[in-house]
């Protein structure tokens, strides 16, 4: 019986979304269209990725005179 209960009253809060065809606000927050990673944070990531990149193919060509 609970679990009927539930969705009776899931119908009731979301039936008036039905009626307005297309005009629902979305759900979503605001917070989840905001960047995850900072500017300075990315540039300091591929910082240290090309870094890394550019000395190990230094270091292969030494190791390969």
């Amino acid at each position: 019986m609970v679990a009927k209960q539930t969705i009776c009253m899931a119908n009731k809060k979301h039936s008036k979304n039905i009626k307005q065809k297309g005009n629902v606000k979305s759900s979503k927050n605001n917070a989840d269209d905001k960047v995850a990673v900072g500017p300075w944070l990315l540039a300091l990531f591929v910082f240290v990725v090309c870094g890394s990149a550019i000395f190990q193919i230094i270091q292969s060509i030494r190791m390969g005179m």
